[in-house]
């Protein structure tokens, strides 16, 4: 291992399971309920920009739009035209200009966005790369957005967590991209299934079934490394596979309403219309819970498909799709979310996430998402690992693992990282 040492990691390990973590009995907890349109004024505030791909333009422009005295002043990507494009897009979208002399490229571009006096840091590489990026924003005392998933690995879920309890102990904001969690729809819902409207929770399910996500083939001249990083989302050192990179807003928005993780999974999934990486393109998982309640989960990327992008939780009293309606038992409508006559209609999610996070800055308002999205994180790999051995997979015994995907060093070149698709179980094949 390399960013911490084996015997660190089963400190960690154990330190984390004495607080109830490993055997999934934190309690996830909202962190802004009532919200502002805007987020209050006060003295400039600078953000870097790390991965300049589209996830980390569109950071970039929400930060910016959140509200008064906001700049992005620095940029930092493995490659240059990313973050040419991402500085274009700041001046012709954000009417904003990023200094050529605060736009670094390389594997080390990281710490140089960190370096450069900013006072927010935007992470938005691939996932892989997370941990070791929210380590050196927290150690250099700096706020910090930090896109879903935190991680793609054991030890980057507890690396999430050590440098979340750091940032806590200094007093930093930390917002994460599980965006629901600042979607006003839901935590009205939320609100309410936590009152009891919905009685006991019985049973829950969710799915992130959509379409084939983009790739990008291999173009003349691209090295091995640079080949992957640039499709990202298909390899799973990169992205985790996409039950942990996409499918974890469903599975942090039922964590967030049950209050709890899975302590167990088995599932199974496929490779079927997959045409680069060494993913699967369709997961169904059902988790257990220290209570024994089960969760259903599937996820899917396969064009020409049944769509479904859904949670629900079945109650004692009631139903929810913990979006923004509750139903009695007999189906109809017991509440429903809607806009009253005169007021304003919500902000995005992707908005309303960095309004939260500049608001918490100015207001001195604790707020600090990581651990729970890494927690979120962990039932993904969890579901993930099941489905790739086909074995039962025990949230406490994944924890003590050794497992860390990805090389030792980083350069672009040949990659030492043979593409193998998981084959669970025994048999021919």
């Amino acid at each position: 291992m390399t960013a911490q040492s084996r015997r660190s990691f089963i400190g960690t390990a154990a330190a984390v399971a004495a607080m109830g973590f490993a055997c999934g009995k934190s309690k996830p907890s909202v962190s802004i309920l009532e919200q502002r349109d805007t987020a209050p004024g006060g003295s400039l505030l600078t953000a870097g920009l790390i991965g300049c791909g589209g996830r980390g333009k569109g950071a970039a422009l929400n930060y910016i739009n959140a509200g008064p005295n906001l700049e992005v002043t620095a940029l930092g990507d493995v490659f240059q035209d990313r973050v040419d494009d991402a500085r274009k897009s700041i001046m012709e979208e954000g009417h904003q200009t990023v200094p050529e002399d605060r736009c670094f490229v390389g594997f080390n571009a990281f710490q140089k966005v960190i370096d450069s006096g900013v006072d927010v840091i935007l992470l938005a590489t691939p996932p892989h790369f997370r941990p070791e990026h929210f380590a050196a924003a927290v150690n250099a005392d700096k706020h910090v957005f930090t896109e879903k998933p935190v991680a793609v690995d054991p030890a980057g879920v507890l690396s999430i967590i050590e440098t979340a309890g750091q940032a806590k102990t200094k007093g930093l904001t930390v917002v994460s991209g599980t965006c629901y969690r600042h979607q006003k729809q839901v935590l009205e819902t939320y609100r309410r299934v936590a009152e009891g409207a919905i009685g006991e929770i019985l049973s829950a399910r969710c799915y992130y079934n959509v379409g084939q996500l983009w790739y990008s083939d291999r173009e003349e001249g691209w090295s091995d490394m640079e080949c992957q990083i640039r499709d990202w989302v298909n390899w799973n050192w990169l992205s985790g596979d996409h039950i942990v990179e996409q499918h974890v807003h469903n599975l942090d928005t039922i964590a967030m309403f049950l209050g709890e993780h899975p302590v167990k999974a088995v599932g199974f999934g496929s490779r079927m219309r997959r045409v680069t990486g060494d993913q699967y393109d369709n997961f169904s998982i059902d988790f257990e819970y220290e209570s024994g309640l089960h969760l259903s989960s599937m996820c899917r990327q396969i064009d020409g498909c049944h769509n479904n992008v859904s949670d629900y939780l079945v109650g004692t009293k009631g139903a929810t799709n913990c979006h923004d309606t509750i139903f009695n038992q007999d189906g109809s409508v017991m509440w429903k979310f809607e806009v009253k006559e005169g007021d304003k209609e919500p902000n995005g999610m992707y908005d309303q996430e960095h309004i939260d996070m500049v608001t918490a800055i100015r207001t001195s308002e604790p707020l600090n998402e990581a651990a729970e999205t890494a927690e979120s994180t962990l039932t993904g790999i969890m579901g993930r690992e099941s489905a790739y051995t086909g074995k039962e997979i025990v949230r406490s015994e994944l924890l003590k693992s050794e497992m860390r995907l990805g090389p030792e060093t980083y350069a672009l070149g040949p990659a030492d990282m043979e593409a193998v698709i998981p084959i669970p179980g025994k048999g021919k094949s």
